[in-house]
């Protein structure tokens, strides 16, 4: 592909998600900028209150599927208790169908939230592709980037410097790409703008004194973006590990507090989403859990990567951008409006009412189902096998009392030697001889 796209990501389910979404974070900043407040981390937090309302019914469904699972858990466990170690046929045919019936009872699908999970993930993946490569879906933000970007393709070692730098990590194929070899100017112009993109202030002030003769676009370039990225008082396009180190050695103190504050809050939000997600209840078995019992191994598994979450959430948003981390942060908040609103929904009902509509909706299901015409195939396909069943038997009962018959007859009687049936008598003694042989 060419021109502006391939900065853009293309995957081939994620990227036509990613570019979409592209096209809402455009149409956003450019509502900011036209009432005078271009901003990168409002359009930030404003597309991702957006995406996350749009989610809300799958995010509704995902929830009610949790809380009414961690209800419904004792009976599952007291069916589990029940079939325990019970590994033959027959045991395992009626477990299955007492957990059928329990979540139809409660009205969840035993896959559970699979389908809202496999809906969601990529345009969750899609909206991180999208803050992580800002310009290659903003057009304003792309813009900024001009003339600097077609200044430093036509100056000698700008690839090698724009290689070197610690944003160009991503990017090192594109530099080797036949692409960028053979000169195509819109691949190398927006190689330039994915390694800038993720240029901290360092890197512009090195690039400033290597390419003096750029001085004045570099800052120009520099300024604007930093008007873009400028989000209370924080440059957002640097990661807070910069801005640390920034602050000490420059004894900015309020720039130490924005910067530990963002991975802070990211871990604090983070901490409380996973509180107000519906939990297991307690296997009461001192902490231990059992090693024939998948459920509580699951539990067990979502209990430990629900206190580790928070602990990732600080550390990947130590070093990523500070606009990930504004995205980290306004997406935690969002989601735990939605859990709070969506659990006092769900507490206020009547879980006896569900279960009864429930259990009626289930009782049609079946009915309906036993009147289906696959169904009645099937009866038909089983009738038929027993009747041909039925049919062979009573064909070789008839058979063997023949046969009796015809042996009263001839039993007792002088069988002539070359007669028919002293030939059928010598068949019939090699064959129960072979028989007991």
């Amino acid at each position: 592909m060419e021109g502006f796209l391939l900065t853009q990501y293309t995957g081939k389910i994620v990227g036509p998600v990613a570019w979409l979404l592209g096209h809402l974070m455009n149409g956003i900043f450019t509502v900011l900028n036209l009432i005078g407040i271009p901003n990168i981390g409002l359009a930030i937090i404003i597309f991702t209150i957006v995406i996350y309302l749009c989610l809300l019914p799958l995010t509704y469904k995902q929830q009610k599927f949790s809380k009414l699972q961690s209800k419904m858990s004792p009976e599952l466990k007291a069916i589990q208790a029940k079939y325990k170690g019970k590994k033959d046929n027959d045991s395992m045919l009626a477990m299955q169908q007492e957990t059928k019936e329990l979540y139809a009872k409660y009205g969840v699908s035993q896959t559970g939230s699979c389908l809202q999970l496999v809906i969601q993930m990529p345009i969750l993946f899609a909206l991180y592709r999208v803050i992580y490569a800002i310009p290659a879906y903003v057009t304003i933000v792309r813009n900024a980037f001009y003339p600097l970007v077609e200044q430093l393709r036509e100056t000698d070692g700008a690839a090698d410097f724009l290689q070197n730098l610690k944003g160009a990590v991503g990017f090192t194929k594109q530099f080797t790409n036949t692409e960028f070899v053979s000169g195509n100017a819109k691949y190398i112009e927006n190689t330039y703008i994915d390694v800038l993109n993720k240029a901290s202030t360092a890197d512009w002030n090195s690039l400033s004194e290597n390419f003096s003769g750029l001085a004045s676009s570099i800052q120009s370039t520099h300024e604007t973006l930093n008007r873009f990225n400028s989000f209370l008082g924080l440059n957002i396009g640097d990661t807070p590990m910069y801005m640390v180190q920034t602050a000490f050695s420059t004894k900015h103190f309020l720039l130490l507090l924005g910067a530990i504050a963002v991975p802070a809050l990211a871990a604090l939000t983070q901490w409380i989403n996973v509180k107000l997600m519906p939990q297991a209840a307690d296997n009461n078995n001192g902490g231990k859990v059992d090693p024939d019992d998948p459920t509580a191994q699951m539990a067990q598994s979502m209990k430990t990567m629900n206190l580790m979450m928070p602990i990732m959430s600080a550390i990947f948003c130590l070093n990523l951008p500070a606009g990930m981390g504004i995205y980290w942060i306004a997406g935690a908040v969002v989601r735990s409006i939605q859990q709070i609103v969506i659990n006092k929904h769900i507490d206020n009902t009547d879980i006896d009412a569900e279960i009864a509509k429930n259990t009626e909706k289930y009782k049609k299901k079946m009915e309906k189902m036993k009147t289906s015409p696959q169904m009645n195939r099937y009866a038909n396909m089983s009738t038929r096998n027993i009747n041909n069943t039925q049919t062979i038997s009573a064909s070789k009962e008839a058979n063997e009392k023949a046969l009796e018959k015809t042996r009263s007859i001839y039993q007792g009687k002088e069988i002539k030697k070359n007669s028919l049936l002293a030939k059928a008598n010598m068949v019939k003694e090699f064959n129960e001889n072979n028989n007991k042989q």
